[in-house]
């Protein structure tokens, strides 16, 4: 909404994102507020719904789209990978669209409401990818999504949004830089790399691991997924030497098997023993 407020060529399309005010009711309010030309319901069509967006990013608007649940995202795919992540170097176009959705488990969703689809992302040829692990961190990451020149997917874990409250100041900007990973938590005996709503979880395990065992455990919360800031895991796993990396995507072809690609034992420091992964 701020955005809205102070760039007139943002706009939000999706399904039921207006009368309804999404399914989540994240956008409730902003068609009485913005009306139906900024706030577009649109068909049940994900493919139409990033084909539409990036058709007007490419006549300089800034749209915001919706995929109701993050799943269907796979139903925009050839938008998204043969002509979305590709604009910039195939025909010099900027393509400046954030698609944005629910995402994540542990709400009882069922076999189309529960993806967390961060991994997949990864093979993609030009999106960024983001995922907030709290109010502010999502307010300052959808801000900066929304002002970026590059198409950002931008995954919002369903688990948080009743969940996680936390005061922000009133009339401060918040932009939370793209690539820069947080540390949530230090330590020196394990270092956990996660993300979104597993960052939680993973804090409330180097609590318990504190309590019971005496371990100092580091707690380091990606943010970004593309691009991933190596600097921030190398650090970390260096200072620990264990890694445990902790996500809700797939076993296979998830984050865990990116992250031991890029930090395999040809990239260690003299001297250094091998990091495992978990």
């Amino acid at each position: 909404m701020e955005e809205m407020e102070r760039d007139p060529s943002v706009f939000i399309l999706g399904e039921d994102v207006g009368a309804y005010g999404g399914a989540f009711k994240v956008t409730e309010g902003f068609a009485k507020k913005f009306g139906e030309a900024r706030v577009i319901d649109t068909p049940i069509s994900e493919a139409a719904i990033v084909g539409a967006a990036a058709g007007a990013a490419h006549m300089g608007m800034r749209p915001v789209a919706e995929m109701q649940f993050i799943d269907f995202i796979s139903c925009a795919y050839d938008m998204l990978t043969n002509y979305v992540a590709t604009a910039r170097y195939r025909a010099g176009l900027a393509t400046p669209i954030v698609v944005r959705g629910p995402c994540g488990g542990y709400v009882r969703g069922g076999p189309f409401h529960f993806a967390e689809p961060g991994g997949g992302v990864l093979s993609y040829a030009g999106p960024e990818d983001r995922v907030p692990r709290d109010r502010a961190g999502r307010e300052g990451a959808d801000q900066g999504s929304i002002r970026d020149e590059d198409p950002v997917i931008y995954l919002e874990h369903k688990w948080l949004y009743r969940r996680i409250k936390e005061a922000l100041p009133e009339k401060e900007e918040i932009l939370t830089p793209i690539g820069e990973a947080r540390l949530a938590r230090e330590g020196k005996d394990l270092s956990i790399v996660t993300y979104g709503a597993t960052v939680w979880k993973s804090l409330d395990a180097a609590d318990q691991l504190a309590k019971d065992d005496g371990l100092s455990v580091e707690v380091l919360d990606l943010r970004t997924l593309v691009p991933m800031d190596d600097a921030a895991i190398m650090r970390s796993v260096q200072k620990t030497n264990k890694v445990l990396i902790v996500h809700e995507d797939t076993r296979t072809g998830g984050l865990a098997g990116e992250i031991r690609r890029a930090h395999s034992t040809s990239r260690r420091s003299p001297g250094s023993t091998a990091p495992s992964c978990g």
